[in-house]
């Protein structure tokens, strides 16, 4: 394992099985954008909360929901820890906006999109 997946580890407690059902690759795209492990993880988490939660389509059965809230919980957590107040700014007006036309069935940019974005923003 490398150092840098030893220092997330704590952060993967109990979400072992969706690191190995995409939650790495996606921590891998961002890490593209970020240098920073953490973020680029809570953008991962994020992300992959965000698919799991079913936002914009069929509702997601309780389970998923619950290993949706708890990467929200995690990749909230992450940003409030070790990003600027800008970027969490930036995430959470991605999060309302993708929310916002889930709810209103227009169609919404990709979060991906959207959160690699967030990761840069400065005012």
């Amino acid at each position: 394992m490398s150092a840098q997946l030893q220092v997330l580890e704590p952060e993967l407690d109990r979400l072992e099985g969706l690191w190995a059902d995409g939650l790495a690759d996606t921590y891998h795209d961002y890490l593209d954008t970020t240098a920073k492990a953490k973020l680029a993880l809570a953008a991962a988490l994020i992300e992959v909360g965000l698919r799991l939660q079913g936002l914009g389509g069929r509702a997601a059965p309780p389970a998923t929901l619950l290993m949706g809230d708890l990467c929200l919980a995690r990749g909230s957590r992450l940003l409030a820890d070790n990003a600027s107040l800008d970027v969490q700014v930036a995430f959470a007006r991605a999060i309302e906006l993708l929310s916002s036309k889930a709810a209103s069935s227009e169609p919404a940019p990709a979060a991906r999109q959207l959160l690699s974005a967030a990761l840069s923003a400065t005012r």
